[in-house]
């Protein structure tokens, strides 16, 4: 009798996911899928002591649970764990299989992520070499597969040894600027380019240096009959709000031959979509069912709409017997990059489901050196901020990882487009057959796992390379082309024209062809260098920070798209506690300095200080000013960019989040605690804001509105002195177009210089729609050091509601940056950093902290006007 037959009476679904210790027993069934997660021990190779692992997991991770490391991150450590990279390491699990669970007719080992270089045994036998982080790895073990137990050993062998192979073998290095080799003890060989694995991992300017090994995604054994789905592509062809026009191409694996039928239901509503009976071959069969869905609900960026999804059911049944089963859930809309010629150059935003969409959004890096401890709370928290912040837009940068399902189905759900970049960023590459066809490879895995996720808005090939290298011309670029002869270049080039304008484009149109494909960020055009000229396509503006330029250069060098920008800061201090001791705490420490990795950093951060700043002498009021400082530079760029709509459409700062506690770019520490540049994110991406242009004789108001209709709107503003008394206030008609920013009112400056003294007084200006304020903002005459700020008394009472605390705030005068703390907890209030104004009330939320409220109820307030250097 066949296998099959025994479960003819189960008409439901004939898969069993299970998660199973590898020294555990259980029954299979058809098409059983074993998690092989549990049971694991490692060792190095050399040595005969094994010890407990964790799959997924990391060998850093594994010694620090040992307790053969100290913590990583603490302190100055990652000097002294530097050997782990260069050793060899081995993981071994056993398993069980009973004579009544085998054989079957198939038995497939997948392996999701091997980190990097790992030959993989059964029973002794060698079943596969991997050389991909990226890449997903199988083998057919039907012939190695025994009853009883069963032996899985993989050897990770030091990617630091093969990079060095694999540079010898090229004859000459390739440029890789933040490659910490000297960190790692490598001097000047810099080996990240040569091995498929995250960039980040071999140090950033803003990440340590900590080169992993390990099975860092899960290992699956499936045990198939008959047949399996191997994936199932929903290709939205056409979505209208009439109708949707889909393809579902399946990918069939067959072991055994014969009349089958596959089916598109709806789990939602049991709607039968589609329906094909075929006779299949032995191995990948490839099916196509076409079908429509009336009146379809859309999927919409986060702030256009909700964000809708359909969950399809894909079925293969032979005979009437359900034999396997993929559920997919997918958000239906269109999306397309117009680029399109117009009076200033060339178009670069996105469209939604027929409506152009201003991109606001950040920069996204892995969450931390070790990924496997990101935990899925800690996914929400990441993405949920994003969405929190009014960002509809996130970009996979291409110096970390293709990120892990859960993040594109939490940005699925938060309504997040996501700008991914392939895995290259600021370095040249190998162009060899073996590199080429191993990253042919890992693109394939990567567009086939990601395409049916709504919130892919783009592919793009990588990060600054184009203009790093700069072809075509010696005197542009960072100076890589000159370190080699013309031999030397035109084979580099050629590698990099191969990749990322051949082949990359090429797996996007062939197994996705719903999304664009852009070779290089930032880029004009193809073959076309971007500059802070250009007039068309994606633009990284870096004057500001590493040029020095001031903060109001944000509001001339506006593109097309702005999709990097930034400005550093430190953590606060609840979060720089946690990996220095009292002695560290001075930001020229050898600590502090260890989590600070750009050469400049410290060194930028107080010269833009100076400017604006008194620079202050107690380390926490540094770290305070420090993030008001940030938060003021990208509230300007972000105001500027959305100032310059619809020439301008996007804007992405860089960065949102951290993969270890330092001074970084990010508005999220790795903590998780929002900075004051994210809260000043959040209300600089709102619907509606209104920003201030630099101009010599007057004070330009600009109205941005991301809202969908036109509307009629009120524009007040007032002079104010710092007690809150009003010295002249006018109110003018003015408009919300939802096509452009628009210019509401220009203000003499004379009208003001000449009756006010410029460092007593400020602006306030709203939009008064029907009386209610939709928005508003505040305008200093001077730099915060050259205001006349008095002492301000802040009024604060604390009520306890059932989830939430609510702080009760007032002031006897103007309070700039009021902000909020705990001293031993982190806490995310409704709003920080904020200026109150005298006379007003402001409530501000904050969750009840639970179990550790005890040590939670005592709220600091810090604010501008009263550290003691601003009132000197």
């Amino acid at each position: 009798m066949k296998l099959k037959n025994l479960f003819y009476p189960i008409i439901a679904v004939c898969i069993t996911i299970m998660s199973i210790s590898c020294k555990q027993h259980e029954n299979y069934r058809v098409n059983t899928h074993i998690l092989l997660n549990e049971g694991w021990s490692f060792k190095m190779l050399t040595d005969t002591q094994w010890l407990p692992a964790q799959v997924p997991g990391t060998v850093h991770t594994d010694l620090l649970a040992a307790g053969k490391i100290p913590q990583p991150f603490y302190r100055d450590n990652e000097k002294s764990l530097q050997w782990i990279d260069k050793e060899d390491w081995v993981y071994g699990c056993d398993f069980i299989i009973d004579s009544m669970q085998w054989p079957h007719q198939q038995a497939m080992l997948i392996f999701k992520g091997l980190d990097t270089y790992a030959t993989v045994f059964l029973n002794g036998k060698k079943i596969l070499e991997a050389d991909n982080m990226f890449r997903q790895w199988k083998a057919d073990v039907s012939d190695n597969l025994i009853s009883g137990k069963n032996r899985l050993e993989i050897i990770f062998e030091s990617p630091i040894r093969r990079g060095l192979q694999q540079l010898e073998a090229l004859g000459y290095g390739l440029p890789a600027v933040n490659d910490q080799s000297e960190n790692g003890g490598l001097g000047h060989r810099k080996l990240s380019v040569f091995t498929r694995k995250a960039p980040y991992h071999y140090g950033w300017d803003w990440g340590p240096r900590f080169v992993t090994s390990g099975i860092w995604r899960p290992v699956e054994l499936i045990l198939t009959d008959l047949a399996r789905i191997e994936n199932v592509f929903y290709k939205q062809n056409n979505i209208l709000e009439e109708e949707a026009s889909i393809d579902a191409e399946v990918t069939i694996d067959v072991v055994i031959p014969g009349d089958y039928s596959v089916n598109i239901t709806s789990k939602d509503h049991g709607e039968l979509y589609a329906s094909e009976s075929m006779y299949l071959e032995p191995g990948a069969n490839s099916i196509t069912l076409p079908f429509k869905i009336p009146e379809p609900k859309l999927w919409w960026p986060n702030g256009m709409g909700d964000q809708q999804r359909y969950t399809f059911n894909t079925l293969i049944l032979e005979h009437d017997v359900i034999i396997d089963t993929l559920s997919t859930k997918v958000g239906l809309r269109s999306i397309r990059l117009v680029r399109e010629a117009d009076s200033a150059g060339k178009s670069f935003y996105f469209e939604v489901n027929g409506k152009p969409v201003f991109a606001k959004g950040a920069n996204y890096i892995p969450n931390d050196n070790f990924l496997p401890r990101v935990t899925p709370e800690k996914y929400k928290k990441i993405v949920q901020s994003a969405a929190e912040a009014n960002m509809n837009m996130l970009r996979v940068w291409g110096g970390g990882i293709y990120e892990n399902d859960i993040f594109y189905e939490l940005c699925d759900q938060y309504g997040l487009m996501v700008w991914q970049d392939f895995m290259f960023a600021c370095s040249m590459y190998p162009g060899d057959d073996a590199f080429l066809d191993n990253v042919y490879h890992e693109a394939v895995d990567n567009v086939t796992r990601l395409r049916n996720h709504a919130c892919i808005a783009l592919w793009c090939g990588n990060n600054e390379i184009d203009g790093a290298w700069c072809e075509g011309d010696m005197n542009c670029g960072w100076s890589w082309k000159q370190r080699y002869t013309p031999e030397q270049r035109k084979e580099i080039w050629h590698a990099y024209d191969t990749l990322f304008h051949k082949m990359l484009p090429d797996i996007t149109e062939t197994y996705d062809g719903t999304r664009d494909y852009w070779p290089s960020s930032p880029q004009a055009d193809w073959g076309e260098h971007a500059s802070y000229a250009s007039t068309s396509g994606d633009m990284h503006y870096w004057g500001v920070w590493h040029g020095l330029h001031p903060f109001t250069e944000f509001y001339t060098h506006v593109g097309r798209f702005m999709s990097e920008y930034g400005f550093q800061s430190f953590p606060d201090l609840q979060s720089v506690k946690q990996f220095t001791l009292p002695g560290d705490r001075d930001v020229g420490s050898e600590v502090m300095m260890a989590h600070q990795r750009s050469g400049l950093g410290n060194q930028r951060i107080v010269e833009y200080m100076r400017e604006l700043y008194p620079v202050p002498q107690k380390f926490s009021d540094l770290l305070y000013v420090g993030q008001v400082l940030q938060a003021e530079g990208i509230k300007q760029a972000i105001h500027a960019h959305r100032a310059h709509k619809p020439y301008c459409m996007g804007t992405l700062y860089w960065q949102l989040n951290d993969c270890w506690p330092a001074a970084s770019w990010s508005s999220i520490d790795y903590y998780t605690s929002w900075k004051a540049l994210h809260y000043y994110a959040k209300k600089a991406y709102e619907p509606v804001i209104l920003a201030f242009i630099p101009d010599k004789e007057n004070i330009v108001i600009s109205i941005c509105s991301d809202q969908p209709e036109a509307k009629k709107v009120q524009l007040y503003y007032a002079i104010k002195d710092f007690q809150g008394n009003t010295l002249d206030e006018q109110v003018f008609p003015s408009e919300l177009d939802p096509t452009q920013a628009m210019v509401a009112v220009r203000i003499p400056k004379s009208k003001i210089l000449d009756k006010y003294n410029t460092r007593e007084i400020y602006l306030e200006a709203k939009i008064l729609d029907e009386g209610n304020v939709i928005a508003r903002n505040i305008y200093f005459f001077e730099a915060a050091k050259d205001l006349h700020l008095p002492l301000a008394e802040i009024n604060s009472q604390v009520d306890r509601t059932k989830d939430y605390y609510r702080v009760t705030l007032s002031s006897n005068t103007l309070a700039r940056n009021v902000y909020l703390s705990m001293e031993n907890c982190q806490m995310q209030f409704s709003d920080n950093y904020f200026d109150l104004l005298p006379g007003e009330t402001k409530t501000v939320m904050y969750k009840a902290p639970g179990e550790d409220e005890d040590q939670c109820k005592e709220l600091k307030i810090k604010i501008l006007n009263n550290l003691l250097d601003f009132n000197k």
